[in-house]
């Protein structure tokens, strides 16, 4: 494993009790980092600190992002416990129903675009300012392959992937003369536990789409996210770094 020197940082996960966060959380404590895990998932935020513990300074606080004052109360306890953040990874997310776009219900549209858009903004908006005292920072939206080209039945999904990449773009832009990055990552599709919210005609649909002919690997998607988390990535903001196995063309 190359080593990224995150010494010193600390680092809020949004969605960190599993998944992508789960590994960025382990990837960045190897790298030196201290992290603070925001997770809704209150029965498993203490099994994973506990297995992440043996890295290095791991973090709780059980927040629901789509809740605005939820996240400013996060971020403040993030604060007094850790003194700063120094990176913001949005990773938490959901898929949503496969289903037509005629047949999709308004309210599962809402609650995906909710947690995916609306609280990626609330997290965003609530960690700038912090960063923009220290004139330091560095933000990782994690975006999708989905957002780029639109999958079939994941309209909502879709749409609310490629509104990261937009909501990444300005801010990137917003903050461009300060100290602070902010870039977006679009992964193809990682065997997680977020293919149980998929049918298997869709899994089948998004790997038949990888030219390599596998799922990207949660361990390589965090290895990325670490590189655009150091103070080496100091001369892109408001892009997209693309980790989709060849089927991204642009």
């Amino acid at each position: 494993m190359n080593q990224i020197d995150l010494k010193g940082k600390v680092a809020v996960i949004t969605g960190g009790a599993r998944g992508i966060g789960y590994a960025v959380a382990e990837r960045m404590l190897a790298s030196g980092a201290s992290v603070m895990l925001w997770d809704m998932m209150a029965e498993r935020l203490p099994q994973s600190k506990a297995t992440l513990s043996s890295g290095g300074r791991v973090e709780t606080h059980l927040v629901d992002i789509t809740d605005e004052d939820a996240v400013l109360s996060a971020t403040s306890a993030t604060i007094k416990a850790l003194g700063k953040i120094d990176i913001l990874v949005n990773s938490a997310g959901i898929t949503g129903p496969n289903q037509k776009v005629w047949e999709y219900s308004s309210k599962d549209f809402r609650q995906v675009m909710d947690i995916n858009v609306t609280g990626t903004f609330h997290c965003c908006k609530a960690v700038v300012p912090w960063m923009m005292k220290q004139d330091y920072g560095r933000i990782i939206n994690i975006a999708s392959v989905a957002g780029k080209e639109g999958n079939p039945n994941a309209s909502a999904y879709s749409a609310s992937k490629a509104a990261v990449i937009g909501l990444t773009k300005s801010l990137g832009k917003e903050l461009a003369q300060t100290g602070i990055r902010v870039n977006t990552l679009t992964p193809a599709a990682a065997k997680t536990e977020m293919f149980s919210q998929m049918t298997q005609q869709h899994i089948d649909f998004m790997l038949s789409k990888i030219p390599m002919n596998r799922f990207v690997q949660v361990e390589e998607i965090a290895a990325m996210i670490c590189w655009m988390a150091s103070e080496e990535c100091s001369f892109t903001t408001g892009s997209v770094f693309d980790i989709s196995g060849g089927r991204a063309v642009y």
